[in-house]
């Protein structure tokens, strides 16, 4: 299973390696993958994607990479399932909800609620292996 993120301060990249944590203890190879390092052609041929962008600016996506890697995987994601996570500094959530919407549109089926985490996981490390779990159960 394939973990792609973009981290601007390391705070959702370190929510990815928690995550690769409970895919591993379920059973499951995982990997975290850079946006900018992803194989398109290899991760579409995975069943589930996991995905994590922290929030920017105003409650978007970041702009420069992640929002580019999603138009161009957006077409092609049709009935995969995806689980989206990212962490936060201000603002209730609104760009996780836009992400969720997002993929819905593109056809996918979103596992479980998406995870978002204020500012640097410490006391979330937990959820954040929790959340790996059941990537793999869902």
């Amino acid at each position: 299973m394939k973990i792609v993120y973009w981290s601007g301060t390391g705070n959702t990249e370190k929510m990815a390696k928690l995550i690769k944590q409970g895919i591993v203890a379920e059973g499951k190879d995982a990997e975290t993958i850079f946006v900018s390092d992803v194989n398109i052609d290899a991760l579409l041929e995975e069943d589930t994607l996991v995905l994590g962008c922290p929030s920017m600016g105003s409650e978007v996506l970041e702009k420069s990479e992640f929002q580019p890697f999603i138009d161009e995987i957006s077409t092609k994601v049709s009935g995969k399932k995806v689980a989206l996570f990212g962490s936060y500094g201000w603002g209730d959530g609104e760009w996780m909800r836009n992400f969720e919407d997002k993929m819905l549109d593109c056809g996918c089926t979103i596992i479980g609620t998406p995870l978002i985490i204020q500012n640097e996981p410490d006391d979330s490390d937990k959820e954040c292996i929790i959340f790996g779990r059941k990537i793999v159960t869902s």
